[in-house]
């Protein structure tokens, strides 16, 4: 087992003091800390305590690293990758693809000759990218398409005119309807509706009347930042979720979502793929992401975890990662698994004992465990631990 020295990206929707804090570094920071990235993506992979990158490593000796069952099924790669992902800004309306999805995609824009660091280009690898968010503080998401019914009355609660073509898209043919007629309308009559909507939600939000308050103040804040953008008018038709610190969501293929704000520790599929709806400054396809969007609707379940092996898990219904809340008080605790794993020391010191010695995690430090490998820990510490989930 190794430490991790791992690489923050500074996005702008990023947090000055959540992951300075976490680091042991100087808080509020000078720049923003979107994301601590740990895992052997190719684009950031951690590196380990020998100074070898772990992605190159893993190529190197993969049946040692991450064993046999991973490397039958994924392949010589770290199928997951585990983050701390801190928002003081709304990030993108994104939605990701299935594998199938990912993998013609990506022939696609291969065969285009579309070079993989072009800001235009979609899809970055061959890979799905489903993803489970653990809330470390409150953390507020818009995720998936709320029961069409209330959409419906969201929108017409605002009495808004410019609003009646979605509604009656959405009332004639779903939300396979009304997505689209928004994404198509022309950069004016865009800038008229989000204009005209977002100043009848700030009025209801300034009267304080409690129905859809929450949804129409962040449709009014969106609208500040990203003037003229479908996705303020998208919004309305989402979930809003409020996660308390240890609840935590799954995002599976085609979930439209935006995360709000807060921090969380995030585990995923292995890949960078997003198709953004909206949001965001950069690159959006929308003939990609109408493609691989679930238009269904209904709630987005809070997962709450289940005693497992090691502390509290988070079941998920994807073989690609895992992850366990290991709280460590006086005694040890056995983490050994089938799989590679990751572990991030959140609060605390623990110290990691296997047949090669001791490792100690201050927090925010983290580990690469290889598959199989008999390892128990003491704290006081708090632990999040990746791996696969491969039955």
């Amino acid at each position: 087992m190794w430490l991790l020295q791992n690489t923050v990206r500074h996005y702008p929707w990023g947090s000055h003091t959540v992951i300075p804090e976490l680091l042991g570094e100087p808080a509020p920071a000078d720049k923003p800390y979107a994301e601590l990235w740990m895992g052997a993506h190719p684009d950031a992979s951690s590196v380990l305590s020998t100074g070898m990158a772990l992605n190159k490593a893993i190529e190197e000796a993969p049946e040692a690293l991450i064993g046999p069952e991973v490397r039958d099924r994924f392949g010589d790669r770290l199928p997951f990758l585990m983050k701390v992902l801190a928002a003081e800004q709304p990030l993108s309306l994104q939605a990701h693809p299935t594998p199938e999805q990912a993998q013609a995609g990506f022939a696609a824009e291969e065969a285009a000759g579309v070079p993989r660091n072009d800001p235009t280009r979609t899809f970055k690898d061959p890979f799905h990218k489903p993803e489970l968010l653990l809330a470390l503080t409150t953390f507020e998401a818009l995720c998936g398409f709320r029961p069409v019914e209330e959409s419906l009355h969201c929108l017409a609660k605002l009495q808004v005119p410019e609003l009646k073509p979605t509604i009656a898209a959405l009332a004639r043919g779903g939300l396979r309807a009304a997505i689209p007629q928004l994404l198509a309308l022309s950069a004016e009559r865009r800038e008229e509706l989000v204009k005209a909507v977002a100043a009848k939600a700030a009025t209801f939000v300034a009267a304080h009347d409690p129905e859809f308050i929450n949804t129409y103040r962040w449709a009014a804040s969106l609208a500040e930042t990203y003037p003229g953008d479908p996705g303020v008018v998208i919004s309305l038709m989402c979930n809003h979720l409020k996660l308390a610190p240890g609840e935590a969501v799954f995002l599976p293929a085609g979930n439209l979502h935006a995360y709000l704000s807060g921090a969380g520790v995030e585990v995923m599929a292995s890949s960078d793929n997003v198709l953004r709806g909206g949001l965001t400054g950069k690159h959006v396809d929308l003939a990609a992401l109408i493609e691989v969007l679930d238009f269904s609707d209904g709630r987005v379940p809070v997962i709450h975890p289940v005693l497992g092996p090691g502390g509290l898990r988070y079941p998920v219904p994807v073989e690609d990662f895992d992850l366990t809340r290991v709280q460590l008080d006086g005694q040890s605790g056995t983490l050994t698994t089938r799989g590679p794993q990751v572990l991030l020391c959140t609060e605390g010191t623990a110290v990691l004992s296997s047949a090669d010695g001791e490792l100690t995690l201050e927090q925010g430090c983290s580990a690469f465990v290889p598959a199989g490998t008999p390892v128990t820990a003491s704290g006081p510490a708090v632990l999040y631990r990746a791996t696969t989930n491969l039955n």
